[in-house]
């Protein structure tokens, strides 16, 4: 068993999670030693690309473990690492391909961490996975209360997914099992009783390869981890349709450049049969030079400069989104489980709605300023997916997992994993905003 790695929390949060955190005393093997002996080897020899952030992994544990308690994931070598924020719902809040000295993929938002406060409505704190449940608006909403309007004013994320810790339930080197109980009251009044499971685990670069379906390619570091979230019905009556249902919402915040595009693989057809291809109008419509839509494929800027948002339906949903960082040579693949055949998805527009289940399953969000002169939340960007509706009675449970595979090295070596994945050459996706 690994210990937790101690750092200041914020003075909100200190008293919650000192009642849960693990009590067990963390300890430097000799194992530990030789591993990062191991790793500044490695990391030595400068192999690794910069962060879009400009930070390393070492930077941004440093930077963490200052103000909350973290457990780091690793592999034998060292150079795979997650990072894990208790306080945060088990949150990973960024990972990196090359130790301590390499590429930090997470966006983190270090501004307010560092301030120790808590906002309103919502607290970005960042990571590359963060829990949390639909639906955000509808009448079945769990973000807003009873007869307040559908405005940012009225709009509050609730705080078991926000500033409230989970529990950690049991860890060891590659894997870490959270755990929270809950309850939530929707804008109709129904009030669910929640437990939740939340295990995020590394994974070998071999179980990366055999879910993307490929054989490991030379010259590509990678790191690649799952969350498997299993929410369950802890109360004594189900959870209907007519009175709303829930489901899990994973979303992951990433550094932007000038050179980033988000990929979204969609299933070609009529619209008489699979609807529209995108949802692009949550704040307005998309610029033509901000999003492309093709029959195979939705391509979005994820540059950090424009807010804009995505959303794809579960009848053309592949389960699978990705982007690339043609600066940094990082390709990002992001993969989740989609039931076949089910297209019950909350239904998240912050509107009363004719159809409270004509959700999404994967989405993208581009962050930028709201309007124009104002400070955006970020800047970052989002990959997202969601399971179906949750129709559970009491004591039944479903599970959606969520897969983060972030791969660097040589062009050559990753447009084959692009084309392989994602169905699009990275020529493709570097020229696809320049026509």
């Amino acid at each position: 068993m690994r210990g937790i790695e101690r750092g200041r929390l914020p003075r909100s949060l200190a008293h919650s999670v000192k009642r849960n955190r693990c009590t067990m005393k963390c300890e430097m093997s000799m194992n530990h030693k030789l591993l990062a002996a191991a790793i500044a080897t490695v990391t030595a020899m400068n192999l690794t690309p910069p962060s879009a952030s400009g930070a390393t992994f070492g930077d941004d544990i440093a930077f963490l473990k200052r103000h909350t308690d973290l457990i780091v994931l690793a592999d034998k070598p060292g150079l795979a690492k997650v990072a894990l924020v208790p306080a945060w719902q088990g949150r990973v809040m960024t990972s990196t391909t090359g130790g301590d000295n390499g590429p930090s993929f997470g966006w983190i938002n270090r501004e307010l961490i560092a301030s120790g406060k808590i906002l309103p409505h919502m607290n970005a704190f960042g990571g590359e996975d963060r829990f949390w449940m639909g639906p955000e608006g509808g009448q079945f909403s769990i973000f807003f209360a009873k007869g307040k309007k559908f405005v940012f004013e009225d709009w509050q994320t609730p705080a078991i997914f926000d500033t409230e810790p989970f529990k950690v339930l049991r860890e060891a080197d590659d894997k870490a099992v959270f755990g929270a109980e809950f309850s939530l009251t929707n804008y109709s009044g129904t009030v669910f009783t929640v437990g939740v499971e939340r295990e995020v685990e590394l994974l070998t670069p071999e179980a990366a390869y055999e879910r993307l379906g490929l054989k490991a390619a030379k010259d590509v570091s990678l790191v690649a981890y799952a969350s498997n979230n299993k929410i369950t019905n802890k109360g004594k009556e189900p959870w209907k349709k007519e009175t709303g249902l829930l489901s899990v919402w994973i979303l992951g915040m990433f550094n932007p450049t000038p050179a980033t595009t988000v990929v979204v693989p969609i299933k070609a057809g009529p619209e008489s049969e699979l609807g529209k291809k995108v949802t692009s109008d949550y704040f307005g419509e998309v610029p033509s030079d901000r999003l492309v839509v093709r029959d195979d494929a939705v391509f979005l800027r994820a540059d950090g400069q424009y807010r804009s948002k995505i959303g794809i339906s579960p009848r053309r949903s592949k389960a699978i989104l990705g982007s690339y960082d043609a600066d940094n040579k990082v390709l990002t693949i992001v993969q989740f489980n989609q039931p076949a055949g089910v297209t019950d998805y909350v239904n998240s527009l912050w509107k009363l709605q004719d159809d409270p289940y004509n959700g999404d399953a994967a989405n993208s969000y581009n962050d930028g300023p709201p309007t124009l002169g104002a400070k955006p939340m970020g800047p970052f960007y989002e990959l997202e997916s969601s399971s179906p509706a949750a129709a559970l009675g009491p004591g039944e449970s479903l599970t959606h997992t969520h897969r983060t595979i972030h791969l660097t090295g040589p062009e050559s070596a990753l447009d084959r994993i692009a084309k392989a994945t994602l169905g699009v050459s990275l020529e493709e996706i570097k020229t696809v905003f320049r026509k």
